[in-house]
Order: C-alpha cells, then structure tokens, then sequence
C-alpha cells in the first residue's frame, strides 16, 4: 500500500510531480533522491518482469525538452548505470521512439522522462518494456519499490553509451512513407507537397527536418520546431483551442496542403487540411478509422467514451465497420483493443479523442507521428486519384453545438461519490420520458435526445484520475447544448458532493 507521499505521484499508467520552481504554491515533490529511488524501482521492477538480475539489462532512456529533463536523465541514467545494467542514453526524444527501442536495439525496457502537454514546472517517468506501456499495478510496484527504500546492489560493469536513436527512428518513417506512396520519383513521394509542423517547442521539430524534407516535402512556414522547455508560444498539445488555432494559421498564411501538430513528446497528433480546417477530436478519428479499416473490412474501432453519434453512424454506416466505444483514458482504449484481438475480434485500432492513436500494425503503440505519417501517406494517395483528405471524411456528420463543464466533486473519497452520482442519474434518466439511456455506453452515463428536447446527447462520467466529473454535451440544434444542460444540471442540484 502506498503511502500519501509516494501516492501523489501515480497518474494513472505514469510518475509525475513537480520538477522545477517557479508556479507559486507548487513547491517541487520530484526531488534527486525521490527521482533515484524511483529509478532504482524500476530497475528492480524490471529485473523481475524479464527474469534477469539487475546487471544483465539493457536500458534506454530518452526525454522531452522540459527544462528539467537533462538534470532527471542524468539522475537516472547514473542509478541504472550502478545497478550494473548497460544504459542507452537518447537525448532528446519523443516517447514513442523509446519504445521503438526494445523492438529495434533490443533493450529489456525503457524510460522517457516526460509530463505530456503539463507546464514546464513538471516532468514524469513513462517506462516500457516489449509488450508496450506498463500498467496502473506495475506503477504502483515500482513506487513501492521507492517508498520502501529498496534498491539493486551496486556492480561493476555498468555503462553509458550515447545514442542517436531518433535518426534511425525517422529512417523508420520514411521509408514506410516511400513503400506506401510508392511514387514515380521513389525517394521523393512528398515532392509538390508543402506541409506544415507545429511542434510547440517539444520534441516533435524532427518531423520537419528528418522525415518531411528527405523527401522533398516543402515545409517553409513550420511553427516552433525548436527544442524549449518553457514553451513560450503555446501548449504543445492538440487539444488545446490555442495551440489548434496556430497551426491552422501558419497552413493558411502558407498555403499549405497539409499541417501536423504534436505534443510534448509526440505520443499525440492533429492536423489541418489544406483549408485550414482541423483534422481533430471526432474527424481525426474519422480519418484515422476510414484508413485503419482498409483492409479490415468489417473491423471494430476502439474509441473513448466522448464519441459524437455522428462518428458512430460514420464508422458503421459508411466504413461498414463496427464502434466500440469504451472508457477515456489512452491506455483503456489501447488494452480494450488488444483484449478483442487476443478474442479473436478483428480490431485494428483503438483511439482517443486527445489525439491518443494505437494501431495494430504498430504494437498498439500510441504515435503521433506515425498517425501523422499515415495521414500524409492517404493524402498522396488520394492526390494520386485526384482527390483530397477531406474527400475522406466528407459524410461524417458533425454537431452544431458542444461543449465541456468540469464539475468539481467536495467529498473526500471523490470516487465513491462519483459513482454514486452516475448511478443516481441513470436510474432518474430511465424514469424520464424522452430520456434515451445508451445500451452501449461503458463508462458513466450517456443519455441522448430527440429534436424537441434539444437534439443530442450528454456523458456525464468521473474523471481518469482527478476529483472531477466532467460532462460533455452535443447538439445537432441551435440552442440544444442549453436545452440539455438545463436538464442536467436541474438533476444535479438534487445531488450531493457536487460543486456547481
């Protein structure tokens, strides 16, 4: 059982914490000697999981551009080098390419330190090992490990060997870009291309220079490819209005055919069309669900809870596959996904709405530049065909309105309350007339609503990992997220533990 010290740093399937001054009542929790003892439970961690002694392993570490980044890799890099263990140390990388790690140098497991799209004051540790990202319960081992105050015994022999991993792993990117589009001129499929990169200053600035421009992409008018940890232009995350609005503009000034846009450390993308139209949230989904099911005709697309009808009747009407729609949480879709294939289920995707896309073809591997290489390669081929990207997705229909209300739970086990506010809302919603309860709903509670009573459909549903109960509406009806709302929220004022 952890402690409330140790607790504090498990978010979900990762470690994050405060790793750097300066935001005023955030004092910094990851210190040097928390960060070693976490390391070292890693170690002993993995040591147990490959059935090797600490000394045998072979470890890549890598990290994003938070400013915090080197002094935590050098911290980590030193701990697993004691432990006697052979260390990869990648530099600056995006957390996909750590895994890539285990598939293509052979190492036992791997360590990005990153904090995803959070402010520059906080970092994390994501580990890996061959079968992917590791689960809530081997967190929780590794910081048991940490609180207990268990670490491997030194051993000589250990090393560190700088590595140029990102280099091979955009080699990787190409040249499936060059197979797929297999054009006339081969090693130049992106010629009379201009594509856009916003990388927000993370780690994602390879993707112009390494995979895009080899071959023969125009990628003048890319935004912040530079490395900076304090991310002065805008949050590097595709789900951010702001950050969405930046790339949307630098296609348009630019006249581009296409933009990408990544977060910290790549494990999310977007893009734009060459209208300056967002490729984002259900129609990123879309496009990705219409290029995943070629050739897996009939084949079951794992999404999160906050899916528009519009999608499913896409996905299931027009693709002819089948929608799975399960809980938020990038790992849940991913380990639905696997679990329906290991069934027997024909599934070859599973994605957020954040931007999270794990392909079968690819271990699962939640990529934003893979999504981003795949959406690039169905944009030359349909170029191919005299067509364009948003031919793709032109039958998904999208709601008018929509909107988000995070409501913040005051009960101490926030849990409990949550679940006992769902269960209070689906038995008062199954009373109500014109109140349509989803039957395929696995998360929270989905009602949806015919045009005079506002013409979509709300999810309420307790949040990841936060004291939060967020609640998402959508409307095919000028007016109708208000009509909703108002229901909802007259519900809601019954209930309590709930602020409003």
């Amino acid at each position: 059982m952890l402690n409330d010290f140790y607790k504090q740093f498990k978010s979900g399937t990762d470690i994050r914490g405060v790793a750097s001054e300066g935001v005023q009542g955030q004092p910094v929790n990851l210190t040097d000697e928390v960060i070693k003892n976490m390391a070292d439970g890693f170690v002993l961690w993995l040591a147990k999981k490959v059935g090797k002694q600490p000394d045998q392993l072979k470890i890549a570490v890598g990290r994003d551009s938070r400013i915090s980044g080197p002094h935590i890799m050098s911290l980590c890099t030193s701990r697993f080098e004691l432990a006697g263990a052979q260390v990869l140390s990648c530099g600056l990388a995006s957390t996909p390419s750590m895994f890539m790690t285990t598939v293509e140098l052979g190492c036992d497991g791997a360590l990005q330190i990153t904090a995803s799209h959070h402010p520059f004051n906080r970092n994390g540790l994501k580990f890996f090992t061959r079968q992917g990202g590791l689960e809530g319960s081997d967190i929780e081992a590794i910081l048991t490990y940490a609180q207990n105050d268990e670490h491997p015994a030194a051993k000589q022999g250990g090393s560190v060997t700088e590595t140029d991993f990102m280099s091979d792993y955009a080699a990787i990117l190409r040249d499936k870009i060059c197979r797929e589009v297999n054009a006339s001129d081969y090693e130049h499929p992106l010629k009379g291309f201009h594509i856009v990169v916003d990388a927000g200053n993370g780690a994602g600035g390879f993707y112009a220079d390494k995979v895009l421009q080899p071959l023969g992409a125009d990628t003048t008018g890319s935004r912040f490819l530079e490395p900076d940890g304090m991310f002065p232009n805008h949050v590097p995350n595709p789900e951010d209005a702001e950050a969405m609005a930046s790339v949307c503009e630098a296609v348009r000034m630019n006249n581009a055919d296409l933009g990408v846009i990544f977060d910290t450390d790549v494990d999310r993308g977007g893009a734009v069309d060459n209208k300056g139209n967002e490729i984002n949230r259900n129609r990123l989904v879309a496009v990705a669900a219409a290029i995943a099911l070629e050739g897996n005709e009939g084949g079951t697309v794992v999404t999160d809870s906050i899916t528009s009808g519009g999608l499913k009747t896409f996905i299931e009407d027009t693709l002819g596959g089948k929608h799975y729609r399960y809980r938020r949480g990038y790992k849940n879709v991913i380990d639905k996904a696997l679990e329906l294939n290991a069934q027997g289920v024909n599934c070859p995707l599973a994605i957020e709405t954040s931007g999270h896309a794990a392909m079968r073809e690819n271990y699962f591997l939640d990529d934003g530049a893979y999504l981003c290489t795949k959406i690039i390669i169905k944009a030359a081929q349909l170029r191919g065909q005299g067509k364009e990207l948003s031919d793709l997705t032109a039958s998904l229909k999208e709601p008018l309105e929509s909107r988000e209300v995070r409501f913040k739970i005051t009960e101490k086990d926030f849990r409990a309350c949550g679940e006992r506010i769902i269960d209070e809302l689906t038995a008062f919603a199954e009373a109500q007339d014109g109140w349509q309860v989803a039957d395929d709903n696995r998360e929270g509670v989905r009602v949806s609503f015919d045009k005079d009573n506002g013409d979509g459909w709300f999810l309420l549903r307790l949040s990841v990992h936060d004291p939060i109960m967020p609640l998402n509406i959508e409307s095919d009806s000028k007016g109708g997220a208000d009509i909703i709302y108002g229901k909802v929220e007259a519900f809601l004022r019954t209930v309590q533990g709930l602020e409003l």
